[in-house]
């Protein structure tokens, strides 16, 4: 992979496990410092696997413990960053869970703990990378942008999603934020886009993929008849976060097999 974003600071967030740890390795590869973002102490050994997996390619990195729903977490986190690298020139606001539940049995802390996470989690971190761009200003030399976000949405900010509302819920408002932050800032040359994942083979999907009968009912769902690779998502936020993409902001880009053409009517529905 070409060195398209050598001399970038590039947070990740979720970044221990999944699609986060993918983008971590996929931004290092093409020559940005990355920081290995992760939740809780309990994820710091996967944290440190990854950042070695990094360094052990020629990578550079750091890892950075912090709950995105916390405000003050973030601000230590951000603070942290700076203090070692000087400044972050990209975001990629990833971190998400699931808490599922049938809607009229979910709990409010349910409810709750997605939505601080899943969307909270994106303001906080949104708004403490904006902040910083702003500050930092233009770095024409390292990018044409002044600085660049990537919201990790999903399919469900389209496809409604029933038993894991407080989820689907959670992207409808990442869709809404990414293009009122991409409106705002715009002028700033501040790009801000959604990668929207659908079937990724990560441990938080675990069931959908893991037993031969549970990956066929998947395929029913994909045209392109695979599932989705962690690499696949770091490969498109690699392009989102480089020159190659100057002109994108704004949108919200699904990389699924074509699961948002419903495969369901293929055959007439």
């Amino acid at each position: 992979m070409d060195q398209v974003l050598k001399g970038q600071i590039a947070l990740i967030t979720g970044a221990s496990s999944g699609i986060g740890a993918g983008v971590a390795k996929a931004l290092a590869t093409a020559g940005a410092k990355v920081v290995v973002n992760y939740p809780n102490p309990s994820s710091q050994s996967a944290a440190e696997g990854v950042l070695q997996e990094i360094t052990d390619t020629g990578g550079l990195g750091m890892i950075a413990q912090c709950d995105v729903s916390k405000e003050d977490e973030v601000a230590n986190m951000f603070a942290d960053v700076v203090a070692k690298y000087g400044t972050v020139d990209i975001l990629i606001n990833n971190a998400g869970l699931q808490r599922d539940a049938k809607f009229d049995e979910m709990t409010l802390e349910q409810w709750n703990t997605v939505i601080n996470v899943n969307l909270t989690g994106q303001f906080l971190c949104a708004r403490a990378a904006i902040r910083e761009f702003l500050r930092r200003g233009p770095k024409p030399e390292v990018s044409m942008a002044t600085g660049k976000i990537i919201c990790m949405s999903s399919v469900h900010e389209l496809i409604p999603w029933a038993g894991h509302v407080n989820y689907a819920t959670s992207k409808g408002g990442i869709k809404m934020l990414m293009q009122s932050l991409a409106q705002e800032y715009g002028d700033r040359k501040i790009r801000v886009n959604s990668i929207c994942p659908g079937a990724i083979q990560t441990p938080i999907n675990r069931a959908a993929w893991e037993t031969p009968q549970a990956l066929n009912s998947l395929m029913t769902l994909i045209p392109y008849n695979r599932i989705g690779q962690p690499q696949d998502i770091g490969n498109l936020a690699v392009f989102l976060s480089s020159d190659l993409s100057d002109y994108i902001t704004g949108a919200s880009i699904f990389i699924d097999g074509g699961m948002t053409v419903f495969e369901g009517f293929a055959t007439g529905g």
